[in-house]
């Protein structure tokens, strides 16, 4: 949405789903169309045979709006993930 904050993070995770370590992050500001963009990251930090997500979340005026459901990132290569698809925040 327009004027919102968006933050998207790059993360190992543990067994229990829980975030252990940031591999790269960014944020964005909202303006009501699609926002490209790139994570960059050391690809050696990536770790083998780990669990890494990319997570994402969406706020505007400090509250959270939108939230991006969790995806698997299985390599440490160049990906273009698509169009990534956020849903209201519980």
């Amino acid at each position: 949405p327009a004027g919102a904050e968006v933050e998207l993070a790059m993360l190992v995770i543990d067994d229990r789903g829980r975030p252990q370590k940031l591999l790269t992050s960014t944020l964005l500001k909202g303006n009501g169309q699609s926002l490209p963009f790139q994570l960059r990251f050391n690809p050696e930090a990536f770790p083998v045979g780990g669990r890494v997500e990319l997570r994402g979340r969406a706020s505007k005026s400090g509250q959270l709006i939108l939230h991006l459901p969790s995806m698997r990132i299985e390599q440490a290569t160049t990906q273009a993930l698509g169009q990534l698809q956020f849903v209201k925040a519980p």
